[in-house]
């Protein structure tokens, strides 16, 4: 006798596909089953090592339709071993394959610190080497007027400096006011610290503390979200989190797209 196998379950009984989602290191999600939400560490044959925001790992089952990713259930799948060449760059442009990198103009991006230097290039990086565009860190800007003179900005040597919590009111804008050459441009975020332009769902938490004044305010996030108190770990941490322009929020990635926009201005 002839067996069959055909699946009597009614078509509106039967679960609805879900998209298939690569577990690439830094994506979020959540396990329904237990709650937990972490962004992917690892991925191995059938399991996924996630990491939350107090920095508690998790092993969990690669399991068909068994995360949810921005509240849609998924099924995270193992990434690809060779990963097809992107298209485009971190920061969005169009990537250009084997293309050399400038020879660096005489204009450049100051930034104020470490920390700003090294998101610009985690996002920007490709496309200023392809402009030729130097970026530097100053250490604070205090003493921008006299750096800025110091540079002596030209047609042929345009200055761009991105500025923290440039807000009106703030010891910031008046620095930033006292700026006046037309071949130097000052911008800035609204943001405390380059931290704080970081998605906070990129770097897996709710939202960034507010710290208290008088504070260190890199060392209270760090308290405030249970982080162990050390500032050049946590940078390590939202740094790694970052993997395209997708990750930053508008207000800084307007202002740096205006000072390469400016330093690469035709003479």
């Amino acid at each position: 006798m002839r067996q069959y196998s055909a699946d009597l379950t009614p078509p509106w009984k039967k679960p609805k596909p879900v998209p298939e989602v690569a577990a690439e290191p830094g994506l979020v999600v959540e396990e329904p089953g237990t709650g937990f939400c972490g962004a992917v560490i690892r991925c191995e044959a059938g399991t996924v090592t996630l990491e939350d925001r107090f920095g508690k790992h998790r092993v969990f089952p690669l399991e068909p339709r068994g995360f949810l990713l921005e509240g849609r259930v998924v099924t995270l799948v193992r990434p690809s071993a060779a990963p097809v060449r992107p298209t485009r760059t971190a920061s969005g442009s169009v990537a250009v394959p084997g293309a050399r990198a400038r020879v660096a103009r005489a204009g450049r991006i100051y930034v104020e610190g470490r920390h700003d230097a090294e998101l610009v290039e985690r996002v920007w990086g490709d496309d200023l080497r392809i402009e030729g565009v130097v970026v530097e860190y100053l250490e604070g800007i205090d003493d921008l007027p006299a750096i800025v003179a110091d540079f002596g900005p030209g047609a042929d040597a345009r200055l761009g400096v991105l500025v923290d919590h440039l807000v009106p009111g703030t010891k910031e804008s008046r620095i930033a006011a006292a700026v006046t050459s037309e071949y130097a441009l000052v911008v800035g975020h609204p943001y405390i610290d380059v931290w704080e332009a970081v998605k906070p769902a990129s770097v897996g938490i709710r939202s960034w503390p507010r710290v208290p004044r008088g504070q260190d305010w890199k060392t209270g996030v760090c308290r405030a979200l249970g982080w162990p108190e050390n500032t050049g770990a946590a940078w390590e941490r939202i740094l790694g989190s970052i993997h395209s322009y997708r990750d930053l929020e508008p207000e800084l990635l307007g202002r740096v797209e205006e000072l390469i926009d400016f330093v690469t201005a035709p003479e």
